[in-house]
């Protein structure tokens, strides 16, 4: 029985898991692949407060240590439901676990392009987050795979730091706002490709280009994919409120509409997914879970 079992060993899992070890809580982190999440990917971090520069992976390794450090139980499996109740129990793949509370905190993956070798060059050529990695390709040539919101303000921060950015969208016209077509547009260090598709990664452990609509080959440097985030809330649709795009809802506490279940991270309906909001989710999920597993006494 612990008092709180996090679903996910992400930042905002982890996070939590220390906030809650911190409150003197028996916890519990359930992750089902990597500990650190996205973070992963990323070769060189250089926005994380108190780092001038690591790399994802350093970074996550410093958190589970930490989290184990101050004593939280870790297991490494997939979790497939969560029963509700006065206990709530986490099943897995490799047995059940109780709690008083649960946060679930399983993140988001970026959508793939589905081509050969993406994942080998994700963090190798192929990043998702310009505030990220942008300035590792200053002076350079990139692409931004994608045409909404979010592609098209991805490329706008990367004009100002690249010699040349393409923007290839599939289809023949812009999903994002006109006002930020319009910026982009009058950039004259980008190139717009519409109606093209990337049919092939150039580059076997390294990304050197993309070939496009297999007839047009781009030399690049470094390539930003932007076509959406999938959160990794499926097996929760029937358990707590997810919005039209499969995000959890909460309030200003990360609670869920299901008393004593908590959310944290990239799962959550936000504005805004970089690590400091995650671990600030995660911080208030576990202050709030605290706060529910001393009532219940």
């Amino acid at each position: 029985m612990y008092d709180i079992i996090v679903v996910g060993g992400g930042p905002g899992g982890l996070t939590a898991a220390l906030y809650a070890r911190r409150a003197n809580k028996t916890v519990l982190v359930i992750e089902k692949a990597t500990f650190g999440g996205q973070i992963t990917y990323s070769p060189n971090v250089e926005n994380i407060p108190g780092f001038v520069s690591l790399s994802g992976n350093e970074f996550a390794e410093k958190m589970v240590e930490q989290v184990m450090e101050q004593g939280a139980d870790v297991e490494c499996t997939e979790v497939l439901s969560i029963t509700d109740g006065d206990i709530k129990t986490v099943v897995t793949d490799s047995g059940n676990f109780e709690g008083k509370s649960v946060i679930i905190a399983t993140g988001a993956k970026h959508r793939l392009l589905g081509l050969e070798n993406e994942e080998n060059l994700i963090g190798n050529g192929i990043s998702f987050c310009a505030v990220c990695d942008g300035a590792f390709y200053e002076n350079k040539t990139v692409a931004v795979i994608g045409g909404g919101n979010s592609a098209l303000q991805e490329a706008l921060m990367l004009t100002e730091l690249c010699k040349k950015v393409y923007v290839v969208q599939n289809l023949d016209y812009f999903t994002g706002e006109k006002k930020l077509v319009n910026m982009l547009e009058a950039k004259n260090n980008v190139e717009i490709i519409l109606g093209a598709k990337v049919t092939k990664l150039l580059g076997e452990n390294e990304l050197t280009g993309i070939v496009v609509n297999d007839d047009k080959t781009l030399e690049l440097d470094g390539m930003f994919v932007a076509v959406g985030l999938v959160p990794q809330n499926e097996i929760f649709k029937d358990l707590i409120n997810l919005n039209s795009y499969g995000y959890v809802d909460a309030d200003e506490k990360c609670l869920t509409n299901k008393k004593g279940i908590f959310v944290a991270g990239d799962c959550r309906s936000k504005k805004i997914r970089q690590v400091v909001t995650a671990c600030a989710d995660g911080a208030t999920a576990a202050l709030a879970a605290c706060d529910f597993v001393d009532e219940q006494k």
